[in-house]
């Protein structure tokens, strides 16, 4: 089990955060675009940006003991 420290604790915490808003911001862009290639590539990016939210959530979650 891994131990972290309450700031290591809000440094993930706000990893998460800037990962969703990237996400949704580039979700954003690619509806709004006109370009059928720049928008598939940027939804492609937004997916590998939710992938790496869930990666960090999962070990954010496996995180019980605060130091």
């Amino acid at each position: 089990m891994t131990v972290l420290t309450k700031k290591e604790l809000a440094f993930i915490e706000d990893e998460i955060r800037s990962e969703v808003i990237i996400a949704k911001t580039m979700n954003w862009c690619a509806t709004q675009c006109k370009d059928q290639e720049l928008s598939k590539t940027l939804e492609e990016m937004a997916e590998k940006h939710q992938l790496k939210i869930a990666d960090l959530s999962q070990y954010f979650n496996q995180t019980n003991n605060i130091q």
